[in-house]
């Protein structure tokens, strides 16, 4: 059955990169369809760590990025963590990884990531205001914690970075972090506190929020699994899912790590990677945090929410379709009790597990592709949350035909040679 209601364009996917993209293109007048096979906000926009971190223009390969690979590959509790059996699938995919840490390309991509990033956070208050739920977004500042000044010094080329894009960046000491933060336990004695970032307190309901309001104005919300993008020529003309063909003359692809097997029959090769990370969900934790609180030396992030402590992070690759890993949840229950050594928790824990869209140069795919109508927006790896209302905006710009001062060159899919 084809659907037959006049539509401008077509989102496909509902998490938080797609909804803010629906938004925004919805709120220019265009007839919007936004089209997932889940309910909307139940992949990474519903179990991320709720960062809002402008300042993070770090690449996720840096110089030296080798050090360290092989027991990585062999502790399964590192913060980054590929299974043998995973090894020759991912191989093609870290080499490209491998290839942008040099420092010179560092040096691009943070410039690049710092256009997408500099006012996403004022982006993300504007959304929230305009939908009625300011309290979702709140400027509570991060506390990065370390052992020591040794352990501080290894990241020291990484904050330089921050800073020269205009973070502000205030040094603690073992008092200052106790002022803080009186909870966190006495093995951390030195530290970064980040005041202008922040985060959402429930990034779920912030997505439903960010949907209902879409609907409200007009866009329409459908369900249903989208298999293939019809083209006719060099013209989308619209999708095809299991339920109905869906026509539109535009297309917006924002299915984070499930996007290019929608896009490979079009012959588009971009090396998109799952990312798998976890988090676990404390109601009653016995830790009281002002502020989302990051062990660097864990790279966990603990983060105070409407439904209690969310304790998140780690790297696993394992593709689409692996089941979760309950051992690499138990390690984030370990963290917690090491960084908060008075606090409880329950036998009863419970964990979850979704899909990072991560690309090897931690840019994500933004922009015109080589199809007339078709358009990309994915690969937003760990700051998906905190890119989405700035990439949707900037999407939504180029559908409508608006002007833009920012050049989305950097983020093309072509840079892959797709």
């Amino acid at each position: 059955m084809t659907s037959t209601d006049s539509t401008d364009v077509i989102v496909i996917g509902a998490g938080i990169v797609g909804a803010c993209t629906a938004w925004n293109l919805a709120r220019r007048g265009l007839k919007v369809a936004l089209i997932d096979r889940d309910e909307p906000g139940r992949g990474c926009s519903f179990g991320n760590a709720g960062a809002i971190s402008f300042g993070s223009v770090v690449p996720l390969a840096m110089p030296g990025v080798l050090k360290g690979a092989i027991g990585m590959l062999l502790d399964p509790e590192a913060p980054l963590r590929i299974p043998l059996t995973y090894l020759p699938r991912a191989t093609p995919w870290l080499a490209q990884f491998v290839a942008a840490a040099k420092p010179e390309t560092v040096a691009r991509l943070g410039d690049a990531l710092s256009t997408i990033l500099t006012h996403s956070f004022e982006s993300h208050e504007h959304i929230a205001r305009e939908i009625g739920a300011p309290e979702l977004i709140v400027r509570s500042g991060q506390l990065h914690v370390y052992p020591d000044d040794t352990s501080l010094a290894k990241d020291a080329t990484g904050w330089r970075m921050r800073a020269e894009h205009g973070l502000r960046i205030e040094k603690l000491g073992r008092s200052d972090i106790v002022a803080l933060e009186p909870d966190i336990g006495g093995e951390y004695q030195a530290g970064y506190l980040t005041p202008d970032q922040g985060m959402s307190v429930n990034p779920y309901r912030y997505v439903l929020a960010v949907v209902d309001d879409f609907v409200r104005h007009g866009g329409r919300l459908i369900s249903d699994r989208i298999s293939d993008i019809l083209v006719e020529g060099n013209r989308v003309v619209g999708v095809m899912g299991s339920q109905h063909k869906h026509l539109a003359p535009n297309v917006v692809v924002c299915a984070g790590a499930w996007s290019t097997q929608l896009l490979s029959r079009l012959g588009y090769k971009i090396p998109l990677e799952s990312q798998r990370g976890y988090h676990v969900m404390i109601a009653q934790s016995g830790v009281s945090l002002s502020r989302q609180v990051i062990a660097a030396d864990r790279k966990v992030f603990f983060t105070p929410m409407e439904g209690g402590l969310r304790v998140a992070g780690t790297v696993e690759f394992g593709g689409l379709t692996k089941p979760p890993t309950r051992r690499r949840a138990e390690a984030l229950v370990k963290h917690t009790a090491a960084v908060f050594p008075a606090s409880t928790i329950p036998s009863d824990w419970d964990f979850w597990m979704g899909h990072r869209p991560c690309l090897p140069d931690s840019l994500p795919v933004v922009g015109k592709s080589r199809h007339n109508g078709l358009w990309f927006n994915f690969g937003h790896g760990h700051l998906g949350l905190t890119m989405s209302a700035t990439t949707g905006e900037m999407v939504a710009r180029q559908v409508a035909g608006e002007p833009s001062n920012v050049d989305l060159t950097p983020f093309s899919g072509m840079r892959f040679n797709a």
